[in-house]
């Protein structure tokens, strides 16, 4: 799907009144997250039942008026009813990168209230769409167990070649591409950073890997800069991966009113009437 459905359209045209138009956008992967990866993700979260809670640090001198108030640093934190998953957006709390990439959402989960370190965490960049993060949290929300798992690897690329990802024929239980080559998603070496309870899932030596973790990415232009990434520790639940993964992957169209710059030509659309 590279081509728009109609082509004398600009990607961005101008509504009457000055609205923005919308969109139904395909493929998913390659749709972007609208400019509203927390919105959307934030809203969900509230609809499950999930409590926020939002941490502001800064500078306040005597006399200073609020408005001059500097911040240094804030996040919001949403925590599941059972303490047992949280999911932080931590693009104002100066976030480590993946793939040069500023990380957005941290999700994790541990096995019991009175463990202090999360299990496994996974985390997404911007543009990642939102439709795939909110049904990964979804079927996090789910899980009666979410710092087990119950399912093998082999859940995640069913879940992307069902709708239409191929296998990499070298590593057909390992890496799979969508048919335009742009995203990927991959099992193998876990970037630094990445938390895992697992103590195995840190490298041993320099010659030594440690457990395999799933990550996915798009690269729209070979050798450009990525539109988004998204890394999983070692010890996710492959099940939970599944369902980030079949989403990602759905062809079902998303609704858009901001398209990303890279992938506008790749995109089919039509107005949403």
């Amino acid at each position: 799907m590279e081509a728009p459905l109609y082509p004398d359209l600009p990607p961005d045209p101008s509504a009457p009144r000055g609205g923005q138009p919308v969109f139904w956008v395909g493929p998913r992967h390659l749709a972007g997250d609208d400019g509203r990866l927390y919105d959307v993700v934030a809203d969900a979260l509230a609809g499950l039942g999930w409590t926020s809670l939002t941490i502001v640090r800064g500078r306040h001198e005597p006399d200073e008026e609020p408005e001059d108030r500097q911040v240094l640093r804030s996040t919001v934190l949403h925590i599941s009813p059972d303490a047992l998953r949280w999911a932080q957006w931590g693009l104002a709390d100066e976030p480590f990168h993946l793939g040069g990439l500023p990380i957005a959402w941290q999700i994790s989960a541990r096995a019991e209230e009175s463990s202090p370190l999360a299990q496994w965490s996974a985390y997404f960049t911007c543009d990642v769409p939102g439709e795939a993060v909110v049904d990964f949290l979804v079927a996090l929300d789910a899980s009666n167990q979410p710092a087990s798992s119950f399912a093998g690897p082999g859940l995640v690329l069913d879940a992307v070649a069902t709708h239409g990802w191929f296998r990499d024929i070298n590593q057909p239980e390992e890496v799979a591409t969508d048919p335009t080559f742009t995203s990927h998603i991959s099992l193998g070496e876990v970037p630094p950073l990445i938390q895992d309870g697992d103590p195995r899932a840190l490298p041993a030596g320099d010659d030594e890997r440690g457990l395999a973790g799933w990550q996915a990415w798009a690269e729209p232009v070979l050798g450009a800069p990525l539109l988004w990434v998204a890394s999983f520790a070692a010890s996710a639940p492959h099940d939970l991966v599944a369902a980030f993964a079949a989403s990602l992957s759905s062809t079902a169209p998303v609704l858009r009113r901001v398209l990303p710059e890279a992938t506008q030509e790749r995109l089919l659309r039509a107005p949403a009437i």
